[in-house]
């Protein structure tokens, strides 16, 4: 993680990218397994979807759990910094709604 001139564009330099705050909501309802968020975002390739859980847990927003069993088990899940900025995304997921919804009927 980067720090920027501005704390605004630290944030988004760090959740920008493809599905990054998509993947950080589904974190927010549970654990997941790859698997279970590679079928939750069916719009992105496996090795772009490895790429952001990867940048995600440099940057300190999730974890990732290997359990030693035979085939290998990996859990991914918000670490407390991921839970702090939930609200934020949360909150940009609701402006996303209205500017949906404002492009539609424009």
């Amino acid at each position: 993680m980067n720090k920027s001139y501005c704390p605004i564009d630290t944030f988004i330099n760090v959740v920008k990218g493809k599905r990054k705050g998509t993947i950080i909501l589904h974190l927010f309802q549970g654990d997941k397994r790859y698997g279970a968020l590679s079928k939750l975002l069916p719009d992105i390739s496996e090795r772009m979807l490895t790429k952001q859980l990867r940048e995600l847990e440099k940057d300190g927003l999730i974890h990732r759990t290997i359990y030693a069993e035979v085939p290998p088990r990996v859990e991914y899940s918000l670490t407390p910094l991921g839970r702090e900025i939930h609200p934020f995304l949360k909150g940009m997921f609701k402006a996303g709604i209205l500017l949906e919804k404002s492009i539609t009927t424009a």
